[in-house]
């Protein structure tokens, strides 16, 4: 068994689109990227690279190439997928925590569960994403961005 966490974070930017888990979602702003800015998903990908001593999203996708200026986040996580099936490993589940003050996410979680399951080919049973705020606290409870934290378990 291998365990993998991974961490992202993007600042808001006025105008464009808020993409969470695979899922655009209605607000005012959306989130600096060189990509669609997913934390979610760029979470995730931190998570399954680390767990297969593969790096991190960067490594693999950096942000000065312009091959991922505004790339969908689904499609590099299913590239992530296909180094982590090529190294022997196999998905076993996914655990995804978003930090956000706004907006709120509990009606968009089952599609993110959905989308996150299809590619990583797990059953949504497979996948758990939380919500939670930091009560005002920090660049995330003023409103500046959103978080999200992620861990895996893959099978040898």
């Amino acid at each position: 068994m291998r365990i993998g966490q991974g961490i992202d974070a993007h600042a808001f930017r006025t105008g464009g689109r808020l993409v969470l888990g695979g899922v655009q979602i209605p607000h005012e702003q959306g989130l600096e990227a060189h990509s669609d800015g997913d934390v979610v998903l760029h979470a995730l990908c931190d998570a399954l690279l680390g767990a297969a001593s593969l790096g991190d999203i960067g490594r693999h996708f950096p942000p000065e190439d312009p091959a991922y200026a505004g790339i969908d986040s689904r499609i590099l996580l299913r590239k992530v997928v296909e180094l982590v099936g090529r190294q022997g490993l196999q998905i076993s589940n996914a655990d995804i925590t978003v930090v956000a003050q706004a907006p709120r996410l509990t009606s968009y979680i089952g599609a993110m569960r959905e989308h996150i399951g299809s590619d990583l080919k797990l059953d949504i049973s497979r996948v758990n994403i939380k919500a939670t705020t930091t009560e005002h606290m920090g660049f995330i409870g003023r409103g500046e961005g959103i978080a999200a934290f992620a861990a895996v378990l893959l099978e040898e």
